[in-house]
């Protein structure tokens, strides 16, 4: 393997310090297992919906998840590939 001097990691160290939370670990390691709802995850943590959101919220921001608008719910997804291969190897 040859290594990139030239390369920034930027992207990646932002995605390591989002997911460095481990709430936003939790979400995403769930996420990465099955599309769910906002409800469904608070409920599944055990946190207030009002903390599930502000994490949800940081990792749309950052473009590790996404979410689908169904009606009245949305469905939240990971989109970032480097975020599921950090959950793969953990």
């Amino acid at each position: 393997m040859v290594f990139d001097k030239d390369k920034k990691f930027a992207v990646e160290a932002d995605v390591l310090k989002v997911l460095g939370h481990p709430i936003r670990l939790k979400i995403v390691a769930g996420l990465c297992t099955q599309e769910c709802n906002v409800k469904h995850i608070w409920e599944c943590l055990g946190l207030p919906q009002a903390t599930v959101s502000q994490h949800l919220a940081l990792l749309k921001n950052k473009g590790i998840i996404e979410g689908k608008r169904d009606g009245v719910e949305v469905h939240y997804s990971v989109i970032n590939e480097f975020a599921k291969r950090i959950i793969q190897t953990l």
